[in-house]
């Protein structure tokens, strides 16, 4: 099950998406902010998906650190905020891309599993739907 660590300093975005990936098939863990996610990335994460707006280290700042020492771990980046892709790429942070809020949570684990796709074997990705 691939693992996915959602940070987010708002405890209901946080939660929902969370429990969204979950119902999806990732193994899921949630973090409040950026130190929070450090002490809970693990070798087995494989995506980030950071809050923009963090309070402390913002996620242009989180996405920067992860690059440097979880080199493996693909960040997405989320906002209420817009980014356009040459913006982000601007920003020279890492992220593999920017997915505004509001967001589908079928679109964003169709766009999850598809980037884990070539990590994973054929036929380990579960079936399951959202509600």
């Amino acid at each position: 099950m691939p693992r996915v660590i959602v940070v987010d300093d708002q405890a209901e975005k946080r939660t929902a998406l969370v429990a969204a990936l979950m119902g999806a098939g990732f193994d899921a863990v949630a973090a409040c902010s950026a130190d929070a996610a450090a002490c809970a990335l693990d070798g087995c994460t494989q995506i980030a998906i950071v809050d923009l707006m963090l309070h402390g280290t913002n996620g242009f700042e989180l996405a920067r650190q992860l690059r440097d020492r979880a080199p493996g771990v693909s960040v997405i980046l989320t906002s209420d905020y817009h980014f356009s892709p040459t913006q982000l790429e601007k920003m020279n942070c890492g992220a593999i891309a920017f997915v505004p809020r509001p967001f589908a949570l079928a679109e964003l684990t169709e766009f999850l599993w598809a980037k884990l796709d070539a990590r994973l074997d054929h036929g380990s990705r579960p079936t399951a739907s959202l509600s």
